[in-house]
Protein backbone atom coordinates (compact mmCIF):
# COMPACT_ATOMS: atom_id res chain seq x y z
CA UNK A 1 0.00 0.00 0.00
CA UNK A 2 1.49 3.23 -1.08
CA UNK A 3 1.84 5.47 2.11
CA UNK A 4 2.36 8.89 0.24
CA UNK A 5 0.82 11.63 0.82
CA UNK A 6 -1.74 12.46 -1.63
CA UNK A 7 0.13 14.77 -4.83
CA UNK A 8 -1.43 17.33 -6.72
CA UNK A 9 -3.14 15.80 -9.88
CA UNK A 10 -0.26 17.73 -11.92
CA UNK A 11 2.60 15.80 -10.55
CA UNK A 12 0.95 12.27 -10.31
CA UNK A 13 0.42 13.02 -13.95
CA UNK A 14 4.08 13.56 -14.50
CA UNK A 15 4.84 10.85 -12.27
CA UNK A 16 2.38 8.12 -13.89
CA UNK A 17 4.06 9.30 -17.54
CA UNK A 18 7.46 8.78 -15.99
CA UNK A 19 6.37 5.49 -14.96
CA UNK A 20 5.66 4.45 -18.41
CA UNK A 21 9.45 4.70 -19.48
CA UNK A 22 11.51 0.80 -19.73
CA UNK A 23 12.99 -0.01 -15.94
CA UNK A 24 11.30 2.74 -14.58
CA UNK A 25 8.92 1.90 -11.43
CA UNK A 26 6.94 4.13 -9.26
CA UNK A 27 9.78 5.30 -6.66
CA UNK A 28 12.08 5.91 -9.61
CA UNK A 29 9.00 7.82 -11.11
CA UNK A 30 8.38 9.84 -8.12
CA UNK A 31 12.18 10.77 -7.77
CA UNK A 32 12.28 12.03 -11.01
CA UNK A 33 9.68 13.95 -11.03
CA UNK A 34 10.19 15.75 -7.62
CA UNK A 35 13.69 16.42 -8.86
CA UNK A 36 12.53 17.84 -12.01
CA UNK A 37 10.25 19.89 -10.13
CA UNK A 38 12.15 20.97 -6.82
CA UNK A 39 16.14 21.56 -8.59
CA UNK A 40 15.86 21.19 -12.43
CA UNK A 41 12.84 23.72 -13.80
CA UNK A 42 14.90 24.63 -16.64
CA UNK A 43 15.91 20.25 -17.40
CA UNK A 44 12.13 20.18 -17.29
CA UNK A 45 10.78 22.79 -19.59
CA UNK A 46 13.71 20.98 -21.91
CA UNK A 47 12.56 17.72 -21.36
CA UNK A 48 8.77 18.94 -22.42
CA UNK A 49 10.25 21.44 -25.80
CA UNK A 50 12.71 18.15 -26.83
CA UNK A 51 9.83 15.74 -26.23
CA UNK A 52 7.25 18.00 -28.09
CA UNK A 53 9.88 18.60 -31.20
CA UNK A 54 10.45 14.62 -31.43
CA UNK A 55 6.23 13.85 -31.89
CA UNK A 56 6.16 16.79 -33.91
CA UNK A 57 9.42 16.17 -36.13
CA UNK A 58 9.85 13.18 -36.38
CA UNK A 59 8.98 10.15 -39.07
CA UNK A 60 9.60 7.11 -40.30
CA UNK A 61 11.91 6.34 -43.18
CA UNK A 62 10.18 5.38 -46.14
CA UNK A 63 13.29 3.04 -46.85
CA UNK A 64 14.17 1.63 -43.90
CA UNK A 65 11.09 1.99 -41.25
CA UNK A 66 13.71 3.60 -38.63
CA UNK A 67 13.17 7.18 -37.26
CA UNK A 68 14.17 10.37 -39.54
CA UNK A 69 13.41 13.83 -40.09
CA UNK A 70 12.90 13.23 -44.03
CA UNK A 71 10.99 11.20 -46.32
CA UNK A 72 14.20 9.05 -46.56
CA UNK A 73 17.19 8.87 -43.85
CA UNK A 74 20.27 9.69 -44.76
CA UNK A 75 21.79 6.54 -44.36
CA UNK A 76 19.73 5.11 -46.68
CA UNK A 77 20.33 7.64 -49.71
CA UNK A 78 24.22 7.73 -49.06
CA UNK A 79 25.48 6.28 -52.40
CA UNK A 80 28.66 4.68 -50.14
CA UNK A 81 26.24 2.15 -48.90
CA UNK A 82 25.80 -1.51 -50.15
CA UNK A 83 22.52 -1.45 -51.13
CA UNK A 84 22.72 -5.17 -52.20
CA UNK A 85 22.90 -5.95 -48.57
CA UNK A 86 19.92 -5.12 -46.22
CA UNK A 87 19.93 -6.05 -42.62
CA UNK A 88 16.60 -6.38 -40.53
CA UNK A 89 16.75 -5.48 -36.65
CA UNK A 90 13.83 -4.85 -34.14
CA UNK A 91 14.30 -1.42 -32.65
CA UNK A 92 16.51 1.84 -33.72
CA UNK A 93 18.67 1.35 -31.05
CA UNK A 94 19.83 -2.19 -32.30
CA UNK A 95 20.68 -0.72 -35.65
CA UNK A 96 22.86 2.15 -33.39
CA UNK A 97 24.55 -0.77 -32.07
CA UNK A 98 25.60 -2.35 -35.44
CA UNK A 99 26.35 0.71 -37.06
CA UNK A 100 28.33 1.46 -33.74
CA UNK A 101 30.42 -1.82 -34.98
CA UNK A 102 31.96 -0.39 -37.94
CA UNK A 103 31.84 -3.35 -39.50
CA UNK A 104 28.55 -3.21 -41.45
CA UNK A 105 28.16 -1.15 -44.58
CA UNK A 106 24.96 -1.94 -45.92
CA UNK A 107 21.91 -0.80 -45.38
CA UNK A 108 18.80 -1.41 -42.96
CA UNK A 109 15.39 -2.61 -42.02
CA UNK A 110 13.84 -1.70 -38.78
CA UNK A 111 10.68 -3.51 -37.84
CA UNK A 112 9.90 -1.69 -35.07
CA UNK A 113 9.13 -4.54 -32.47
CA UNK A 114 8.97 -8.74 -32.80
CA UNK A 115 6.54 -11.07 -33.13
CA UNK A 116 5.05 -11.53 -29.58
CA UNK A 117 1.83 -13.72 -30.57
CA UNK A 118 0.65 -13.65 -26.65
CA UNK A 119 0.96 -9.74 -26.54
CA UNK A 120 -1.04 -9.18 -29.81
CA UNK A 121 2.00 -8.72 -32.30
CA UNK A 122 1.51 -10.50 -35.54
CA UNK A 123 3.10 -10.18 -38.72
CA UNK A 124 0.20 -7.28 -39.84
CA UNK A 125 1.05 -5.18 -36.82
CA UNK A 126 4.73 -5.08 -37.65
CA UNK A 127 4.16 -4.28 -41.41
CA UNK A 128 6.45 -7.77 -42.63
CA UNK A 129 4.27 -7.08 -46.43
CA UNK A 130 6.63 -3.28 -46.15
CA UNK A 131 9.78 -5.61 -45.31
CA UNK A 132 8.63 -8.09 -48.10
CA UNK A 133 8.31 -4.76 -50.47
CA UNK A 134 11.48 -3.49 -49.68
CA UNK A 135 13.16 -6.49 -49.98
CA UNK A 136 11.95 -7.42 -52.98
CA UNK A 137 13.31 -4.14 -54.89
CA UNK A 138 15.53 -5.96 -57.21
CA UNK A 139 18.80 -4.31 -55.57
CA UNK A 140 18.63 -6.85 -52.38
CA UNK A 141 20.93 -9.86 -52.73
CA UNK A 142 21.10 -10.50 -49.11
CA UNK A 143 18.84 -9.72 -45.77
CA UNK A 144 20.45 -10.28 -42.52
CA UNK A 145 18.62 -11.17 -39.76
CA UNK A 146 19.78 -9.55 -36.97
CA UNK A 147 16.67 -9.83 -34.48
CA UNK A 148 17.39 -10.57 -31.04
CA UNK A 149 18.21 -13.96 -29.68
CA UNK A 150 15.52 -14.07 -27.25
CA UNK A 151 12.50 -16.29 -27.56
CA UNK A 152 10.61 -13.73 -29.43
CA UNK A 153 13.44 -12.79 -31.82
CA UNK A 154 14.58 -16.17 -32.64
CA UNK A 155 10.40 -16.84 -33.67
CA UNK A 156 10.59 -13.11 -35.79
CA UNK A 157 13.89 -14.44 -37.32
CA UNK A 158 12.59 -18.00 -38.53
CA UNK A 159 9.50 -16.61 -39.61
CA UNK A 160 10.92 -13.62 -41.68
CA UNK A 161 13.41 -16.63 -43.09
CA UNK A 162 10.79 -18.54 -44.63
CA UNK A 163 8.89 -15.19 -45.95
CA UNK A 164 11.84 -14.25 -47.61
CA UNK A 165 13.71 -17.29 -48.75
CA UNK A 166 9.85 -18.07 -50.76
CA UNK A 167 11.35 -14.80 -52.52
CA UNK A 168 14.28 -16.10 -54.21
CA UNK A 169 16.60 -14.06 -51.49
CA UNK A 170 19.50 -15.50 -50.09
CA UNK A 171 19.12 -14.63 -45.99
CA UNK A 172 21.61 -15.50 -43.55
CA UNK A 173 21.36 -15.00 -39.27
CA UNK A 174 23.92 -13.22 -37.02
CA UNK A 175 26.61 -15.83 -35.77
CA UNK A 176 26.29 -17.10 -32.51
CA UNK A 177 28.71 -14.71 -31.29
CA UNK A 178 25.92 -12.93 -30.02
CA UNK A 179 25.23 -15.18 -26.53
CA UNK A 180 21.66 -16.47 -26.33
CA UNK A 181 18.97 -14.53 -24.89
CA UNK A 182 20.86 -11.40 -25.10
CA UNK A 183 20.02 -7.98 -26.48
CA UNK A 184 21.68 -5.94 -29.16
CA UNK A 185 21.55 -3.11 -27.37
CA UNK A 186 23.45 -4.07 -24.57
CA UNK A 187 26.08 -5.92 -26.60
CA UNK A 188 29.66 -5.05 -27.27
CA UNK A 189 30.42 -3.62 -30.51
CA UNK A 190 33.39 -5.94 -30.71
CA UNK A 191 30.68 -8.68 -30.33
CA UNK A 192 28.32 -7.40 -33.03
CA UNK A 193 31.65 -6.81 -35.45
CA UNK A 194 32.03 -10.45 -34.93
CA UNK A 195 28.73 -11.74 -35.14
CA UNK A 196 28.25 -9.90 -38.73
CA UNK A 197 31.33 -11.50 -40.28
CA UNK A 198 30.63 -15.24 -39.46
CA UNK A 199 27.02 -14.75 -40.24
CA UNK A 200 25.24 -17.96 -41.60
CA UNK A 201 22.47 -19.21 -43.72
CA UNK A 202 19.37 -18.57 -41.32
Amino acid sequence: MDSHLPEPEPLRALIDALRRLPGVGVRSARRMAYHLMQHDLAGAQLLSHALTGALQDLRHCRMCNSFAEEDICPTCVNPKRDASVLCVVETPADQNMIESSHGYRGLYYVLMGRLAPLEGVGPQALKFDRLLERASDGVVKEVILATNFTAEGETTAHYLSDMLTERGLSVTRLARGVPAGSELEYVDAGTIAWALMERRKA
